[in-house]
């Protein structure tokens, strides 16, 4: 196998002397600084070899800073990309050595603390040392430099916003949000996005920030730079028990290893070999790391081009030609102008900064980004080997000079996710002319590697560069490039259409050469809720830090994986079925009872009592007995001494099936097989079919909303500890809802609820996700408790996770609506199918308040509306963030923009002449007062520029073919309650102490939407103390028993009345110590109290709200109060690819009094930004058996920073629904083009939106080609 030991990019005809630092990427000395802070195992010598940082670091986008010797800089990684062997004589500074709230915080810390960037806190560590180590380096970045720097970086909770707030504070310049529309800008003192007579406070105060001196920084260690002068350069040789990792200094050494081990891999940035050993498997005796040879660190400009050293990261390619294209002429670097924009994209800048070029080129195969701009570009690949090498091998990136080069890329994200297509092209002219002297075209993502259309291009040398030749391109391309038949979900046509349409691009940018810009991100202003005459004390209504912020940031937040290690304890790894429905036939696990550090297997003939619940006529199951009904479900379970050999050891054990029919997967096949879950629901009101004969026109019409997963930044997660008698056991658990994990843990054990403790401290993000899979998984470890009589620790990958959980329910509803011509709408007669999955779960709940919440906030005097749970072989289905409203929303949304597009009229009038307007009462007859739904509606035009920037969008339309932009404005009435009132009860315990201090606990959970926070301000103000006297502990079944889930958003509101409760308790036995002594301080009067035997400890509780609901009568009051609310969202497509880009989205939002504004806006903004993920590009991927292909962050892409609005601003909990006024602003822009393009024929958007769904809707020549080109095929 041969070497790639340098890549060549040529520039022109003369020499340039480079004025830049050769960076050599090899460690020069013998020792390392060593971790602090959170570490759990013993490092042993074949733990160097076999694991990673991650196991030190446990939390998602967890990155960790590493100095170099003989360098002023600085880069930041991800830690499960770092084998600890690579990194011998390097400084490593993680997120505890960066600052510490026992120590000193660091700025970084502090700022994203106070600017509310933190929520549920598992993901903020990463934050930081992505913004720390670019601080190191750029003291005072630009904007594009942070958010470059955050690109790698996911975040669930926030919507980024806040944390964009806290690295603007360390750039040089101010950022203006360039929101132009309305004639004003951000920077304006005058200009308000709120009522201007509201009071308006900033979220935070920059005048509390310490400065960052950058002098106050940690050094480079002394003594490594010692050693690094001192010691002579030689061979790097670590054994293990497995493996051997061998670092050599010269190429030659390099040479005789690779013919020595000619199996062994290349390890650089380890982005290929990781992930393969980690996720796949794979096992390597022999790990050879070169990234210590001089001779692949080259960086040498020649009078040809610019030299490359295979080992030169790719952010150091990056900024090398960033550099070169400043430093010298604009035809010298065309090539690099396109591989730099390849570039930008490829990873983010933690896999950029470990990620090697020539790891690129030779590893990544067909998902290389470089490789077709850079075979397309004539660049030279310099191999070496021992062995001869053929010439079909030299040649593969061996072409000749071009004129004009450019890159294209399409991915599901487009920043830090793999392409789905990607391409590299070239042209030369005959002098003076438009005739082909040379031409190459190069397409990656199409096969197995990267692919040359050759034929093409000899057929098109002498070919005047005309419309003509372009028709005739892509017609020989599509011959030419034969892909294989679809896999892993992958649409074939738009892969083909992809290919078109990039060579389309390319022959407008040689004809054209039109560039294109973009805007800067930037916040809104947010609320302050307190009153005018409220006392300067009292917190409520103020936006104060989340309690646990700088704990967040620092890195002492302790999660379930994050808890000490118990004596004896054993881990757990859960073996999945492979069938979706299957007849178990044996289950061989003595493989597995073989393997190093097994103790047991367990199964479901170990459950001692119930292995299955039934909360309604189906059961949800801990452990399959007799068959398997999805994939993912836990058969059996392995305990071992390391979660490394639990998971091989699981990989021993052997299933054997035998298949059963029918195997039922979509809901399409549940509705052929008449599979569902009971009972169905349906609410009517009016004369439906009456009202049909009477109107003007009918529509009839269906949708389909893909399912989301939860992706949670903490997977599910549990500790079960075995006190030693009586039964007991304390369950440390990462869960919404303590009470069922107690309820369900017993009842498997066969104990009573009273002998086992479950505890919360902090939950890493739910969303629904974290209650009954939770409850059942819980039991998994409990019961391995009671076979091996250790503690057990049960930590889901994230593969793993995405496997057995479920997550949204997908949607398929079909609609009838019936209409006048003014777009007054008379009836409408719908049907929900909705896929629950292979078990109830929640979901007959979900699918009523999706009939409730249906109408959203029109009225509509007659309506019909059914929803059907499909019983599916698909894991189940659960509670996710606006429980099925976010469906049943973007339906009702769907119908009301048909009816716009049959009458001719705007979407926003047919809303508004749809509209609740005056008291009324809703389809199951409550009443409502919709005035705040208008207020916020007619807020929202306004503050939006609604209508001129509709003219000004139309004008750029008529100017633009192949970019449209596209407008829309949804209103939304989100009833707030749970229906039942036992279901919304709360209780809460204060304790005072004699010193004055107070212990508050409740049963709410906190998973980032800052409950404990606010209930230290209700505290706070109830007892009139400061916030820094009230500590809340943890959420326990010990102190608050048979508390609900915190869901619903409803947490804060009961929990907060059970708190006020007992405050108000304490508070009347104190007054009359209080009046006899008025001006005494609190701790006067809780000292004289305990004197006088007064109880310093109360209960209080909230007996939950008056909700009903009568499904027979279909009518009820099941809801509370209602929230109104309206989002107004720009965006602009790319025609040609179906991508697109969110410019700006106003949101406006009637919520009543925030407790905490600067928390509440942070839930808006990432419920929005979750939204966006679920309507346009979270899309699931099954086999046709049933296997999830999408399932981790490589497969399924959640937002990221690039994805949030470039304009963002909003007041209140807007919700996740509201994000669906993209995915209609992206219909409008779709109707733009398809209206430009004389398509009349009807079309139907399904959800996610994604860019390939874009594309084909933006029907044309192109789109059109595959489906011709399998007609030819078909007929030759």
């Amino acid at each position: 196998m041969p070497l790639c030991t340098e890549a060549f990019i040529r520039w022109g005809e003369k020499a340039f002397q480079s004025s830049f630092c050769t960076v050599a990427l090899h460690w020069n000395a013998t020792q390392m600084k060593m971790f602090k802070g959170n570490e759990r195992a013993e490092i042993k010598a074949d733990g160097l070899l076999k694991r990673n940082i991650s196991t030190l670091l446990k939390k998602p986008n967890n990155f960790i800073k590493i100095i170099k010797c003989f360098e002023e800089f600085s880069f930041w990684a991800n830690a499960c990309l770092l084998p600890i062997c690579s990194l011998y004589g390097a400084a490593v500074t993680t997120v505890e050595g960066v600052g510490s709230t026992k120590t000193r915080i660091h700025p970084v810390q502090e700022r994203l603390a106070k600017c509310h960037g933190s929520q549920c806190g598992f993901c903020t560590p990463g934050m930081v040392m992505s913004i720390y180590t670019l601080l190191r380096n750029h003291p005072e970045p630009t904007s594009e430099q942070m958010i470059a720097a955050l690109a790698g970086n996911l975040c669930r909770c926030t919507g980024y916003r806040p944390i964009l707030d806290a690295c603007k504070t360390f750039c040089k310049e101010s950022i203006c949000c360039q929101r132009k529309a309305n004639g004003k800008c951000c920077l304006d003192q005058e200009d308000d996005l709120f009522d201007n007579k509201e009071e308006k406070v900033n979220l935070f105060s920059t005048d509390e920030f310490q400065p960052l001196d950058p002098t106050q920084e940690l050094i480079f260690p002394p003594e490594l730079m010692r050693m690094a002068e001192n010691q002579p350069k030689r061979t790097l040789l670590f054994h293990g028990k497995r493996v051997t990792w061998i670092s050599p200094v010269s190429l030659d050494e390099l040479l005789d290893l690779k013919a020595a081990h000619p199996e062994a891999p290349l390890v650089v940035g380890n982005t290929s070999v990781g992930p393969e050993m980690k996720f796949r498997g794979v096992f390597h005796p022999v790990l050879i790391a070169p990234a210590r040879i001089p001779d692949l660190n080259v960086l040498k400009y020649t009078d040809d081009g610019l030299t490359l050293g295979a080992a030169c990261s790719l952010s150091l390619v990056k900024d090398t030609l960033t550099n070169a294209i400043v430093e010298f002429p604009e035809e010298k670097t065309r090539v690099f102008h396109a591989v730099l924009q390849q570039l930008r994209t490829l990873g983010g800048e933690q896999i950029r900064n470990v990620a090697s070029f020539g790891g690129n080129i030779i590893s990544r195969k067909s998902t290389s980004d470089l490789n077709p701009v850079l075979a397309a570009s004539n660049c030279m690949l310099n191999l070496a080997s021992r062995v001869p090498l053929s010439d079909t091998y030299m040649s593969a990136l061996h072409l000749a000079q071009g004129e004009y080069v450019s890159a294209f890329r399409q991915a599901p994200r487009r920043e830090n996710a793999l392409p789905i297509t990607n391409a590299g092209m070239r042209v030369l002219f005959e002098e003076g002319t438009d005739i082909i002297k040379d031409l190459s075209i190069f397409y990656g993502g199409a096969v197995s590697t990267t692919v040359c259309a050759k034929q093409t291009c000899w057929t098109l040398i002498g070919r005047h560069w005309n419309e003509k030749m372009l028709d005739e391109a892509c017609r020989l391309v599509l011959k030419e490039i034969a892909l294989p038949g679809s896999a892993g979900g992958e649409n074939i046509d738009y892969k083909k259409t992809l290919m078109v349409s990039f060579f389309y691009r390319f022959f407008l940018e040689v004809s054209q050469r039109d560039p294109s810009g973009s805007l800067s991100p930037t916040p809104g202003p947010a609320q302050n809720t307190a009153g005018p005459s409220q006392s300067p004390q009292d917190p409520v209504g103020r936006p104060i830090m989340h309690q646990s912020g700088l704990k967040h940031a620092t890195g002492e937040a302790v999660y379930i994986d994050d808890l000490p290690s118990v004596d004896g304890e054993l881990f757990l790894a859960a073996v999945t079925s492979s069938r979706a429905h299957a007849k178990i036939v044996s289950v061989d696990t003595s493989e597995a009872l073989k393997a190093a550090g097994v103790f047991d297997v367990i199964t479901a003939h170990d459950v001692p009592a119930a292995n299955e619940f039934y909360f309604s006529d189906d059961p949800e199951i801990i452990f399959a007995r007799n068959k398997v009904i999805c994939v993912g479900q836990i058969v059996c379970a392995v305990v071992a001494d390391s979660d490394v050999h639990a998971k091989q050891a699981a990989a021993k054990v052997k299933i054997e099936y035998e298949m059963l029919e029918p195997v039922i997967l979509t809901i399409e096949e549940a509705i052929k097989h008449n599979s569902f879950f009971e009972p169905k629901r349906k609410l009517e009101q009016g004369n439906v079919d009456e009202a049909f004969e009477t109107v003007d026109n009918i529509i009839e019409g269906e949708i389909c909303i893909g399912g989301q997963k939860h992706f949670y930044m903490e997977t599910q997660s549990m500790l079960a500890v075995p006190k030693g008698e009586d039964k007991e056991m304390d369950m440390y658990v990462s869960t919404q809802h303590p009470a069922i994990i107690q309820e369900i843990v017993a009842a498997s054990l066969g104990v009573p609820a009273n002998r086992i403790m479950c505890h919360v401290k902090r939950v890493g993000g739910a969303f629904g996700g974290k209650i009954l899979k939770t409850g059942l998984l819980a039991s998994v470890a409990a019961v391995g408790i009671l076979k091996t009589g250790r503690a057990v620790r049960f930590i889901l990958s994230r593969e793993d996770d995405m496997v057995i959980t479920g997550g949204r329910h997908p949607f398929i509803a079909k609609y009838k609506v019936g209409f006048m011509n003014d777009g007054k709408i008379r009836a409408v007669d719908a049907k929900y199918y909705i896929n629950g999955g292979c078990t109830p779960d929640e979901s007959v709940l979900v699918a009523e308040v999706s009939l409730l919440k249906m109408d959203n906030a029109y009225k509509i005097p007659n309506l019909r509306c059914w929803a059907c749970v499909c019983k599916t072989n698909l894991p189940s289905n659960t509670a996710f963030r606006g429980f099925g409203f976010p469906q049943s929303g973007l339906v009702t949304e769907t119908w009301i923009t048909d009816v716009a597009d049959k009458t001719g009229l705007l979407p926003e009038k047919i809303k508004e002449i749809n509209m609740y307007k005056k008291n009324e009462q809703t389809h199951f007859k409550q009443k409502l007062d919709p005035q705040n739904l208008i207020r916020c509606w007619n807020e929202c035009m306004e503050k939006s520029a609604y209508y001129s920037r509709r003219t000004t969008i139309n004008e750029l339309n008529k100017e633009n073919y192949w970019k449209k932009r596209g407008i829309a404005i949804v209103p939304m009435k989100f009833p707030f309650g749970l229906g039942t009132p036992y279901l919304s009860q709360a209780a809460a315990l204060v304790h005072i102490y004699t010193d004055g201090s107070v212990l508050l606990t409740h049963g709410g959970i906190e998973m980032g939407q800052g409950i404990h926070t606010k209930m230290i301000q209700v505290a706070s103000r109830e007892l009139n103390i400061p916030m820094s006297c009230i500590h809340f502990c943890e959420t326990s079944t010990t102190t608050v028993p048979n508390a609900c889930a915190s869901v619903g958003s409803a947490g804060t509101d009961v929990n907060g009345m059970a708190v006020k409760d007992a405050c108000q308790t304490l508070l009347k036995r104190l007054q009359p110590i209080i009046k006899k002594n008025p001006t005494g301080t609190w701790n006067d009067w809780i000292k004289e109290a305990f004197k006088q035997s007064v109880s310093l400890s109360a209960t209080g509780y909230f007996r939950g709200y008056n909700e009903y609901m009568d499904w027979e009568k279909g009518e009820g009051q099941p809801f509370t109060y209602f929230l109104y609310g309206a989002a107004c969202s720009e965006v602009e497509i790319n025609c040609l690819t179906g991508d697109h880009k969110n410019l700006r989205t106003d949101i406006v939002m009637d919520i009543g009094c925030s407790i905490n504004p600067a928390v509440d806006i942070g839930q808006i903004e990432g419920a929005f930004v979750q939204g966006i993920g679920l309507y346009t590009m979270e899309e699931l991927k099954y086999s046709s058996e049933g296997v999830l292909y999408t399932r981790g962050p490589d497969q399924y892409k959640i937002p990221a920073v690039c994805d949030i609005p470039e304009q963002f601003s909003g007041i209140g909990e807007a919700g996740l629904f509201l994000g669906c006024s993209v995915f209609f602003a992206l219909r409008d822009a779709v109707t733009g083009v398809r209206n430009e393009r004389g398509l009349k024929k009807t079309f139907a958007l399904n959800s996610p939106l994604t860019a390939e769904q874009i594309r084909a809707s933006c029907a044309d020549a192109f789109t059109e080609m595959p489906l011709l080109w399998k007609l030819w095929s078909s007929h030759s």
